[in-house]
Protein backbone atom coordinates (compact mmCIF):
# COMPACT_ATOMS: atom_id res chain seq x y z
CA UNK A 1 0.00 0.00 0.00
CA UNK A 2 3.02 2.72 1.22
CA UNK A 3 4.23 2.51 -2.75
CA UNK A 4 0.94 3.34 -4.52
CA UNK A 5 1.09 6.09 -2.33
CA UNK A 6 4.72 7.08 -2.83
CA UNK A 7 4.21 7.44 -6.74
CA UNK A 8 0.81 9.24 -5.68
CA UNK A 9 2.67 11.99 -3.82
CA UNK A 10 6.15 11.88 -6.39
CA UNK A 11 3.15 12.16 -9.47
CA UNK A 12 1.19 15.43 -7.68
CA UNK A 13 4.44 17.11 -6.45
CA UNK A 14 6.07 16.78 -10.04
CA UNK A 15 2.75 18.12 -11.36
CA UNK A 16 2.11 21.08 -8.85
CA UNK A 17 5.74 22.21 -8.79
CA UNK A 18 7.27 21.72 -12.30
CA UNK A 19 4.18 21.10 -14.85
CA UNK A 20 1.65 23.12 -13.28
CA UNK A 21 0.55 25.70 -16.34
CA UNK A 22 1.71 25.62 -20.04
CA UNK A 23 4.75 28.04 -18.89
CA UNK A 24 5.91 26.03 -16.44
CA UNK A 25 6.14 22.84 -18.27
CA UNK A 26 8.11 24.58 -21.02
CA UNK A 27 10.79 26.10 -18.56
CA UNK A 28 11.14 22.99 -16.72
CA UNK A 29 11.28 21.06 -20.28
CA UNK A 30 14.34 23.84 -21.49
CA UNK A 31 15.57 23.71 -17.82
CA UNK A 32 16.23 19.70 -18.14
CA UNK A 33 17.43 19.79 -21.89
CA UNK A 34 19.95 22.78 -20.59
CA UNK A 35 21.06 20.64 -17.73
CA UNK A 36 21.05 17.13 -19.62
CA UNK A 37 23.81 19.25 -22.26
CA UNK A 38 26.12 20.64 -19.21
CA UNK A 39 25.84 16.97 -17.11
CA UNK A 40 26.79 15.02 -21.17
CA UNK A 41 29.53 17.83 -21.72
CA UNK A 42 30.89 16.44 -18.11
CA UNK A 43 30.81 12.91 -18.59
CA UNK A 44 32.60 13.73 -22.18
CA UNK A 45 35.25 15.69 -20.76
CA UNK A 46 35.58 14.17 -17.51
CA UNK A 47 35.43 10.51 -18.19
CA UNK A 48 34.58 9.21 -22.32
CA UNK A 49 37.78 11.46 -23.68
CA UNK A 50 40.04 11.48 -21.26
CA UNK A 51 43.31 10.26 -20.65
CA UNK A 52 44.28 8.53 -17.32
CA UNK A 53 47.52 7.28 -18.22
CA UNK A 54 50.62 8.57 -20.20
CA UNK A 55 52.59 11.77 -20.61
CA UNK A 56 51.69 15.43 -21.58
CA UNK A 57 51.92 15.20 -25.37
CA UNK A 58 48.88 12.32 -24.84
CA UNK A 59 46.72 14.46 -23.11
CA UNK A 60 47.40 17.78 -25.53
CA UNK A 61 46.28 15.02 -28.33
CA UNK A 62 43.34 14.47 -26.32
CA UNK A 63 39.70 16.29 -26.08
CA UNK A 64 39.10 15.11 -22.67
CA UNK A 65 40.45 15.72 -19.19
CA UNK A 66 44.15 15.13 -18.84
CA UNK A 67 43.69 12.92 -15.35
CA UNK A 68 47.20 11.87 -15.91
CA UNK A 69 48.34 14.97 -14.67
CA UNK A 70 47.08 14.53 -10.87
CA UNK A 71 48.83 10.70 -10.92
CA UNK A 72 51.85 12.35 -11.64
CA UNK A 73 51.82 15.80 -9.27
CA UNK A 74 49.11 14.58 -6.11
CA UNK A 75 51.77 13.50 -4.06
CA UNK A 76 53.57 16.94 -4.56
CA UNK A 77 50.34 18.80 -4.47
CA UNK A 78 49.30 17.32 -0.91
CA UNK A 79 52.63 17.09 0.68
CA UNK A 80 54.52 20.06 -1.56
CA UNK A 81 58.58 20.11 -0.95
CA UNK A 82 58.68 17.23 2.17
CA UNK A 83 61.14 15.16 1.64
CA UNK A 84 59.96 12.31 -0.47
CA UNK A 85 61.59 9.91 1.69
CA UNK A 86 59.71 11.08 4.81
CA UNK A 87 56.23 11.68 3.85
CA UNK A 88 55.16 8.62 5.29
CA UNK A 89 54.77 11.44 8.33
CA UNK A 90 52.58 14.13 6.87
CA UNK A 91 50.58 11.18 5.30
CA UNK A 92 50.33 9.67 9.24
CA UNK A 93 49.49 13.00 10.41
CA UNK A 94 46.53 13.61 7.63
CA UNK A 95 45.18 9.96 8.31
CA UNK A 96 45.57 10.65 12.39
CA UNK A 97 43.14 13.67 12.03
CA UNK A 98 40.71 11.88 9.76
CA UNK A 99 40.92 8.90 11.90
CA UNK A 100 39.83 11.00 15.14
CA UNK A 101 37.35 13.75 12.91
CA UNK A 102 35.61 10.57 11.95
CA UNK A 103 35.50 9.11 15.80
CA UNK A 104 34.14 12.32 16.92
CA UNK A 105 30.62 12.39 14.72
CA UNK A 106 29.69 9.45 16.95
CA UNK A 107 28.40 10.30 20.58
CA UNK A 108 29.22 7.34 22.32
CA UNK A 109 32.91 8.46 21.26
CA UNK A 110 32.59 11.61 23.03
CA UNK A 111 34.25 11.64 26.33
CA UNK A 112 37.59 13.10 28.29
CA UNK A 113 39.53 10.35 26.01
CA UNK A 114 38.67 11.68 22.65
CA UNK A 115 39.86 14.91 24.13
CA UNK A 116 43.18 13.71 25.13
CA UNK A 117 43.30 11.74 22.23
CA UNK A 118 43.09 14.89 20.00
CA UNK A 119 45.73 16.36 22.36
CA UNK A 120 48.03 13.76 21.91
CA UNK A 121 47.80 13.35 17.87
CA UNK A 122 48.11 16.97 17.51
CA UNK A 123 51.48 16.98 19.61
CA UNK A 124 52.84 13.68 18.25
CA UNK A 125 52.00 14.92 14.85
CA UNK A 126 53.83 18.42 15.13
CA UNK A 127 57.17 16.54 16.51
CA UNK A 128 56.69 13.45 13.67
CA UNK A 129 56.27 16.38 11.13
CA UNK A 130 59.34 18.09 12.71
CA UNK A 131 61.65 15.09 13.68
CA UNK A 132 64.99 15.67 15.29
CA UNK A 133 63.68 12.91 17.88
CA UNK A 134 63.78 8.70 18.42
CA UNK A 135 66.23 8.65 15.47
CA UNK A 136 63.39 10.45 12.60
CA UNK A 137 65.32 12.88 10.78
CA UNK A 138 64.93 16.81 11.38
CA UNK A 139 62.75 18.62 8.74
CA UNK A 140 62.27 22.45 9.22
CA UNK A 141 59.02 24.06 9.03
CA UNK A 142 59.83 25.93 5.73
CA UNK A 143 59.83 22.78 4.07
CA UNK A 144 56.23 21.61 4.90
CA UNK A 145 53.57 22.23 2.13
CA UNK A 146 50.40 21.16 0.76
CA UNK A 147 47.89 19.70 2.83
CA UNK A 148 49.36 19.25 6.28
CA UNK A 149 50.29 22.53 6.06
CA UNK A 150 47.01 23.89 5.20
CA UNK A 151 45.34 20.95 8.19
CA UNK A 152 47.64 22.69 10.59
CA UNK A 153 47.29 26.11 9.98
CA UNK A 154 43.21 25.80 10.06
CA UNK A 155 43.68 23.31 12.92
CA UNK A 156 45.33 25.54 15.34
CA UNK A 157 44.16 28.52 13.79
CA UNK A 158 40.47 26.77 15.06
CA UNK A 159 41.63 25.64 18.46
CA UNK A 160 43.28 28.59 19.74
CA UNK A 161 41.17 31.46 18.39
CA UNK A 162 38.23 29.85 19.97
CA UNK A 163 39.05 30.55 23.74
CA UNK A 164 40.59 33.85 22.70
CA UNK A 165 37.73 34.65 21.15
CA UNK A 166 35.49 34.50 24.54
CA UNK A 167 38.01 35.94 26.24
CA UNK A 168 37.87 38.82 24.05
CA UNK A 169 33.70 39.16 24.14
CA UNK A 170 34.14 38.26 27.92
CA UNK A 171 36.12 41.98 27.81
CA UNK A 172 33.99 43.55 25.52
CA UNK A 173 31.52 43.50 27.84
CA UNK A 174 33.55 43.85 30.83
CA UNK A 175 32.71 46.83 33.48
CA UNK A 176 36.32 47.44 33.49
CA UNK A 177 36.73 50.62 31.51
CA UNK A 178 40.46 49.67 30.97
CA UNK A 179 39.88 46.13 30.00
CA UNK A 180 36.90 46.93 27.71
CA UNK A 181 38.67 49.33 25.59
CA UNK A 182 41.60 47.17 24.73
CA UNK A 183 39.38 44.62 23.93
CA UNK A 184 37.62 46.98 22.12
CA UNK A 185 40.76 48.65 20.18
CA UNK A 186 41.98 44.33 19.55
CA UNK A 187 38.72 43.78 17.94
CA UNK A 188 38.36 46.88 15.87
CA UNK A 189 41.89 47.14 14.40
CA UNK A 190 42.24 43.25 13.35
CA UNK A 191 38.84 43.22 11.77
CA UNK A 192 39.25 46.20 10.13
CA UNK A 193 42.57 45.48 7.97
CA UNK A 194 42.68 42.17 5.20
CA UNK A 195 43.99 39.01 6.44
CA UNK A 196 46.60 39.58 3.80
CA UNK A 197 48.18 42.75 5.51
CA UNK A 198 48.44 40.96 8.62
CA UNK A 199 50.09 38.10 6.89
CA UNK A 200 52.45 40.77 5.38
CA UNK A 201 53.03 42.44 8.87
CA UNK A 202 54.10 38.92 10.44
CA UNK A 203 55.97 37.92 7.78
CA UNK A 204 58.00 41.13 7.31
CA UNK A 205 57.68 43.74 10.53
CA UNK A 206 57.58 41.21 13.42
CA UNK A 207 61.22 40.17 13.32
CA UNK A 208 62.31 43.95 13.01
CA UNK A 209 61.13 43.70 16.69
CA UNK A 210 62.40 40.90 17.59
CA UNK A 211 65.87 41.28 19.80
CA UNK A 212 68.65 40.54 17.92
CA UNK A 213 69.65 36.94 17.06
CA UNK A 214 66.19 35.70 17.89
CA UNK A 215 64.43 34.35 14.85
CA UNK A 216 60.87 32.37 15.06
CA UNK A 217 59.70 30.62 11.78
CA UNK A 218 57.82 31.84 9.28
CA UNK A 219 55.06 29.14 9.53
CA UNK A 220 54.46 29.94 13.19
CA UNK A 221 54.21 33.99 12.25
CA UNK A 222 51.80 33.19 9.84
CA UNK A 223 49.95 31.01 12.37
CA UNK A 224 50.15 33.45 15.03
CA UNK A 225 48.84 36.40 12.77
CA UNK A 226 45.81 33.66 11.45
CA UNK A 227 44.88 32.80 15.37
CA UNK A 228 44.88 36.87 16.33
CA UNK A 229 42.09 37.14 12.89
CA UNK A 230 39.99 34.71 13.45
CA UNK A 231 39.72 35.35 17.41
CA UNK A 232 38.42 39.20 16.29
CA UNK A 233 36.15 37.50 14.57
CA UNK A 234 35.14 34.62 16.99
CA UNK A 235 34.80 37.46 19.27
CA UNK A 236 32.13 38.91 17.74
CA UNK A 237 30.25 35.96 17.15
CA UNK A 238 30.33 35.25 20.92
CA UNK A 239 29.01 38.68 21.67
CA UNK A 240 26.27 38.02 19.93
CA UNK A 241 25.06 34.74 21.85
CA UNK A 242 26.10 37.07 25.22
CA UNK A 243 23.85 39.19 24.13
CA UNK A 244 20.61 37.01 22.95
CA UNK A 245 20.41 35.68 26.55
CA UNK A 246 17.59 37.01 28.43
CA UNK A 247 18.45 39.55 31.13
CA UNK A 248 17.31 36.72 34.00
CA UNK A 249 19.62 34.49 33.19
CA UNK A 250 21.93 37.04 34.76
CA UNK A 251 19.93 37.69 37.23
CA UNK A 252 19.07 34.12 38.09
CA UNK A 253 22.67 33.65 38.67
CA UNK A 254 23.68 36.88 40.63
CA UNK A 255 20.48 35.74 42.93
CA UNK A 256 22.53 32.16 43.83
CA UNK A 257 25.38 34.25 44.39
CA UNK A 258 27.78 32.58 42.00
CA UNK A 259 30.89 34.78 41.14
CA UNK A 260 31.68 36.65 38.18
CA UNK A 261 33.80 33.09 36.49
CA UNK A 262 31.09 30.72 38.08
CA UNK A 263 28.26 32.22 36.49
CA UNK A 264 30.00 32.83 33.05
CA UNK A 265 31.29 29.08 33.23
CA UNK A 266 28.00 26.96 34.22
CA UNK A 267 25.44 29.22 33.56
CA UNK A 268 25.81 32.00 30.19
CA UNK A 269 28.45 30.55 28.45
CA UNK A 270 26.82 26.97 28.05
CA UNK A 271 23.51 28.66 26.87
CA UNK A 272 25.37 31.47 24.71
CA UNK A 273 28.03 28.77 22.87
CA UNK A 274 24.98 26.74 22.00
CA UNK A 275 22.73 29.51 20.91
CA UNK A 276 25.98 30.71 18.21
CA UNK A 277 26.94 27.22 16.82
CA UNK A 278 26.35 27.98 13.29
CA UNK A 279 28.11 31.24 13.07
CA UNK A 280 30.97 30.13 14.47
CA UNK A 281 31.06 27.18 12.15
CA UNK A 282 31.03 29.63 9.33
CA UNK A 283 33.58 31.52 10.82
CA UNK A 284 35.47 27.87 11.10
CA UNK A 285 34.73 26.91 7.46
CA UNK A 286 36.12 30.86 6.19
CA UNK A 287 39.38 30.03 8.49
CA UNK A 288 39.53 26.82 6.90
CA UNK A 289 39.48 28.75 3.64
CA UNK A 290 41.48 31.91 4.33
CA UNK A 291 44.91 29.82 4.69
CA UNK A 292 45.11 29.63 1.52
CA UNK A 293 46.45 32.84 1.57
CA UNK A 294 49.56 32.16 3.01
CA UNK A 295 51.20 31.44 -0.52
CA UNK A 296 51.04 34.92 -0.71
CA UNK A 297 54.35 34.97 1.80
CA UNK A 298 55.44 32.31 -0.24
CA UNK A 299 54.23 29.13 2.29
CA UNK A 300 53.88 25.60 0.29
CA UNK A 301 50.08 25.63 1.69
CA UNK A 302 47.54 23.36 -0.70
CA UNK A 303 47.05 26.40 -3.39
CA UNK A 304 50.87 27.10 -3.92
CA UNK A 305 51.99 23.42 -4.66
CA UNK A 306 48.89 23.31 -6.74
CA UNK A 307 49.93 26.44 -8.51
CA UNK A 308 53.61 25.39 -8.45
CA UNK A 309 52.67 21.88 -10.05
CA UNK A 310 50.80 23.78 -12.85
CA UNK A 311 54.10 25.74 -14.09
CA UNK A 312 55.78 22.83 -14.31
CA UNK A 313 57.01 23.30 -18.23
CA UNK A 314 56.28 19.05 -18.98
CA UNK A 315 52.79 19.65 -17.95
CA UNK A 316 51.68 23.18 -18.91
CA UNK A 317 48.37 24.23 -20.04
CA UNK A 318 46.41 21.59 -17.57
CA UNK A 319 45.14 24.26 -15.03
CA UNK A 320 41.42 23.09 -14.74
CA UNK A 321 42.44 19.84 -13.69
CA UNK A 322 44.47 20.95 -11.07
CA UNK A 323 41.88 23.40 -9.87
CA UNK A 324 39.04 21.15 -10.16
CA UNK A 325 41.72 19.17 -7.83
CA UNK A 326 42.59 21.29 -5.05
CA UNK A 327 38.48 22.52 -4.86
CA UNK A 328 37.68 19.21 -4.29
CA UNK A 329 40.00 18.70 -1.25
CA UNK A 330 38.69 22.44 0.44
CA UNK A 331 34.86 20.97 -0.15
CA UNK A 332 35.55 17.75 1.12
CA UNK A 333 37.38 19.62 4.48
CA UNK A 334 34.26 22.65 4.39
CA UNK A 335 31.57 19.90 3.98
CA UNK A 336 32.82 17.77 6.73
CA UNK A 337 32.97 20.85 9.20
CA UNK A 338 29.42 21.63 7.85
CA UNK A 339 28.27 18.37 8.52
CA UNK A 340 30.15 17.76 12.36
CA UNK A 341 28.35 21.62 13.11
CA UNK A 342 24.57 20.11 12.14
CA UNK A 343 25.05 16.77 13.85
CA UNK A 344 26.54 18.61 16.80
CA UNK A 345 22.95 21.19 16.66
CA UNK A 346 20.67 17.84 16.40
CA UNK A 347 22.61 16.44 19.29
CA UNK A 348 21.98 19.66 21.54
CA UNK A 349 18.29 20.38 20.13
CA UNK A 350 19.28 23.91 18.91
Amino acid sequence: MNKPLTKNKAYLWVKTNLFSTPFNSALTLILALLLAKILWGLVDWGILTSVWTGDADACRQADGACWAFLREKTMYILFGHYPFEEQWRPQMFVGSFFLLALLSQFKRFWSKALVYAWVFVALMSGLGMLGGVFGVPYVEMESWGGLPLTLSLAFLGILLSYPIGIALALGRRSELPILRMLCVVFIEVIRGVPLISLLFMSSVMLPLFLPEGVTISKVLRAQIAIIFFASAYMAEVVRGGLQSLPKGQYEAADTLGLSYFKKMIFVILPQALKAVIAPTVNTFIGLFKDTSLVFIIALSDLMFTTQASLKDTDWLGFTVEGYLFAALVYFVFCYFISFSSSRLEQELKT
